[in-house]
């Protein structure tokens, strides 16, 4: 089978680009399809993240093991688009460059039988220029966040007696 995925830039710009990738393709050559469309050299780490449909972020699947041993982390080269990208699940985030964070949002739009004489991955369209720089992120603290309320049972801690 093959999936129809848009993958949309995080900016206030329409920028994306929609691919074809077989559904038996890995995480990693996904990676790379992406990587190639936006003009990106590739050479940086990247991650993608499982997600609910209102974009919260779950599950890493990275690109190399960067662990310590402590824990199992899954990899991109072993992990198949089919088992990510689902119609219950068609949403996922990808983060390229970890120093520099291009964020994108990815998008299952249609899964279809593979065409004959096509080979996959397929970009089929092509929309916005990506910038020279990464869009600038607002990282806001929630506005309706009562911090008094929420810390007002450690006001009779004294610092010095509780310190561990």
């Amino acid at each position: 089978m093959i999936y129809k995925i848009r993958i949309i830039l995080d900016t206030k710009e329409d920028i994306f680009r929609d691919i074809e990738m077989t559904a038996d393709s890995t995480l990693e050559d996904f990676h790379n399809a992406i990587t190639q469309a936006f003009g990106f050299m590739g050479d940086e780490m990247a991650s993608f993240y499982t997600c609910d449909e209102n974009w919260n972020q779950e599950e890493e699947i990275a690109l190399f093991d960067m662990s310590e041993g402590n824990e199992s982390v899954r990899l991109m080269n072993e992990t198949f688009l089919e088992d990510t990208l689902t119609r219950q699940h068609p949403k996922m985030i990808y983060v390229y460059d970890f120093l520099s964070m291009w964020t994108f949002f990815v998008e299952l739009a249609d899964i279809v039988e593979a065409q004959d004489g096509q080979t996959y991955p397929n970009l089929l369209f092509s929309f916005g220029e990506l910038p020279d720089a990464p869009p600038e992120k607002n990282f806001e603290a929630d506005p309706n966040f009562d911090f008094d309320e929420t810390f007002d049972r450690y006001d009779d801690l004294d610092f010095d007696e509780n310190w561990n």
